[in-house]
């Protein structure tokens, strides 16, 4: 395979993959703040989602991750499987950084027809693409160390080969270049890349993978535009009525609705060349600060009626910054994508959490309404019911007098975790968060805690908000004022 493993990184991987113990607290997963059913890497930096597909049996989640520290250095490609997308089995990295630079974010697909040629219709190929970041072109300041290249398996993922030609696709002479999700496009049966481009999204096309012909551009004058566009996903589904549009996902950094990192959403149609929004207004996919990079799996099985994404839980404003170690970020429970057309024609992306989830649930149990009830670990799924159009607030709480407060006010819900516990690494963490209702009227609320995290989904998917927290012990009561019932179930370790 034509990439280099420089020894520290060989070093490393022999360590962590070979069977070798590490030390306990980490082969246990029970560090301080170390989540219990959301996927983390075993030790070190990792950020976005990658290449996530489905394959004989096996969800695989690529992501960026710096094998050598917890803080953003030369990316990799980390690796992990799993048979229901909640449990994950660690597998060696599986892209290193080369002559042509980093391994940045892409996608990877099943060539089923082999148009690449580079497998065989009985054996046909996992194709990956990503973007090639050049740190000497950048030092360089030129415009063009953003390319895109490919590298492709044979034995269901395992193990990877770049493509001889690499890259694929060079770079026009624009510095943010980047991030390649792909898919096939049935109806015009070719490949369709969706590609970040500074403040907009470029369309290519190609019948094999490897020959990529512009389409078109979108966005420019279009959606938020406080930061760089990143990590597009375009993809089609179908509404409660059975109509199908296409969604295009695009994350921005910063511009976000909390600050930092978002990522928003756009519903239209796509014909193979160009993507048609519906209207222009701004539509954000989750309301909290720390859901980002999302993007879907690739080739699920055709049981899987809806897209399935996950997302890096963390922001930019302050991902280097958070109080982890020896490991650093996790990524959101897996989430099913589904559109829903409101009353007045508008349409809105819903994420609920994965049915599978629910296998790691324990007994529910009755939480007393106006009172402070005692969690049963800090491990804990919620299931709140709520007077429609009234005020009513939930507090998490520990015994040192740190929450996190979750309530409904002036027609919003608002998230307070300016008192949730260690908050003094970056200015831009402690804050309340106003989320404006956007014709939902709130019944019911669900949410997940683990440790570190809060996603909170408003009736079981209308509006998500997503959500680190840091307490200094972990969160033992929860309040519940003006709550019409609530349940508690404690979650089991993933680990």
């Amino acid at each position: 395979m034509n990439y280099y493993r420089p020894a520290t990184q060989l070093i490393l991987t022999l360590f962590l993959f070979s069977g070798c113990a590490m030390n306990d607290a980490t082969e246990n997963y029970q560090e301080p703040y170390r989540p219990q059913f959301h996927f983390t890497p075993p030790t070190h930096w990792m950020n976005d989602p990658n290449g996530m597909f489905y394959y004989k049996g096996e969800y695989h989640l690529f992501y960026q991750h710096y094998p050598e520290d917890i803080v953003w250095g030369p990316m990799h490609w980390g690796h992990a499987v799993s048979k229901d997308m909640v449990h994950w089995e660690h597998l060696p990295i599986a892209l290193y950084p080369d002559r042509l630079g980093y391994i940045f974010s892409g996608s990877a697909v099943v060539d089923w027809k082999n148009t690449s040629g580079l497998g065989t219709a009985e054996n046909p190929p996992i194709i990956a693409l990503f973007t090639y970041h050049d740190p000497e072109g950048e030092k360089a300041n030129t415009n063009d160390f953003q390319t895109q290249g490919m590298a492709y398996s044979l034995d269901q993922g395992r193990s990877w080969t770049k493509y001889a030609q690499n890259p694929v696709l060079a770079n026009p002479g624009i510095r943010d270049f980047r991030d390649p999700k792909v898919i096939w496009h049935e109806a015009s049966e070719r490949w369709i890349m969706s590609l970040a481009v500074q403040d907009h999204i470029a369309f290519y096309s190609s019948p094999n993978l490897i020959d990529w012909e512009k389409q078109s551009s979108f966005g420019q004058a279009l959606g938020a535009h406080g930061g760089v566009w990143e990590c597009p996903d375009l993809f089609p589904l179908e509404d409660q009525n059975g109509n199908r549009k296409w969604v295009l996902l695009v994350s921005i950094n910063p511009g976000g609705p909390q600050g930092g990192s978002a990522t928003q959403y756009f519903v239209g149609d796509f014909d193979g060349q160009s993507f048609t929004p519906q209207d222009d207004e701004v539509r954000w996919m989750d309301w909290g600060s720390d859901n980002y990079a999302g993007v879907t799996f690739s080739d699920l099985p055709e049981t899987e009626s809806n897209r399935i994404l996950m997302g890096w839980m963390s922001n930019w404003a302050y991902a280097n910054q958070v109080p982890t170690q020896p490991w650093r970020s996790a990524l959101t429970l897996p989430r099913s994508l589904s559109l829903y057309q409101q009353e007045n024609e508008r349409y809105v992306l819903q994420s609920a959490v994965i049915d599978a989830v629910d296998s790691l649930l324990g007994p529910a149990h009755d939480l007393q309404p106006e009172q402070s009830n005692a969690l049963g670990a800090d491990t804990i799924k919620l299931t709140l019911e709520v007077q429609p159009d009234t005020d009513w607030s939930v507090e998490l709480s520990n015994p040192l007098g740190e929450t996190f407060k979750v309530y409904h006010q002036e027609g919003q819900i608002r998230i307070d975790r300016s008192q949730s516990g260690d908050n003094q690494f970056s200015d831009a963490f402690a804050k309340v968060m106003q989320i404006p209702l956007e014709q939902v009227t709130v019944r019911g609320l669900i949410l997940y805690i683990d440790r570190s995290s809060v996603e909170l989904f408003v009736n079981d998917k209308a509006l998500v908000a997503t959500n680190l927290i840091f307490p200094t012990v972990p969160f033992d009561q929860v309040r519940l004022d003006k709550i019409k019932a609530g349940k508690q179930q404690i979650i089991s370790s993933i680990w």
